[in-house]
């Protein structure tokens, strides 16, 4: 099942961390190309936002839910500044397994390492794993970081290893059966 977290509009908003305003999402990547500091991400209204009718309820039956390798802070957050839905994937931890979007310490896209690194985490799989560890079992991450499985295993998350980058015909299908595979381990 795929559905919006909440119907409410909550926004992404991120300070600039030198003149020290708020600015929208929007403005930070479009308008200005993701290219100033930022110091914290503010998520306008997920306080008052309620979750989407059945989204709790759809989380609490799922057989498996997976968190895609998405930014963690500005795709990934805002999801789970909805209150509700942190504590249901809480409640489910065993049954979440995520794969990290950082590889090698870099994004494949868009500015999710350096966005970890101005906001205090550490910008590689660990930065996630730290993240993610109260709600996930399971961190599957790319061969590339196969260095720090074990760094990623003390974060008391099991850690799957195997290539990530769906750069090839036949990685996503690979990646989609590891996934899947990973969930019952």
């Amino acid at each position: 099942m795929v559905t919006l977290a909440a119907d409410d509009p909550a926004g992404t908003n991120t300070p600039n961390l030198t003149a020290g305003t708020e600015i929208s999402f929007q403005e930070y990547f479009v308008q200005r190309h993701h290219s100033v500091p930022i110091s914290n991400v503010r998520f306008a209204g997920a306080e008052v936002s309620t979750p989407a009718p059945g989204v709790v309820e759809a989380i609490e039956s799922a057989e498996l839910i997976v968190i895609a390798p998405s930014n963690p802070l500005v795709s990934i957050a805002p999801v789970l500044a909805v209150p509700g839905i942190r504590d249901a994937l809480v409640q489910r931890r065993k049954d979440v397994i995520a794969v990290s979007p950082i590889i090698a310490g870099a994004a494949l896209k868009g500015p999710a390492d350096r966005m970890l690194a101005e906001l205090g985490h550490d910008a590689s799989v660990l930065g996630v794993a730290a993240l993610y560890n109260e709600f996930a079992s399971t961190l599957v991450i790319d061969t590339a970081d196969d260095s720090l499985q074990s760094a990623v295993e003390s974060f008391g998350l099991n850690c799957i290893v195997t290539e990530t980058i769906m750069s090839k015909p036949g990685v996503s299908e690979s990646l989609a059966r590891t996934v899947l595979s990973g969930a019952t381990t």
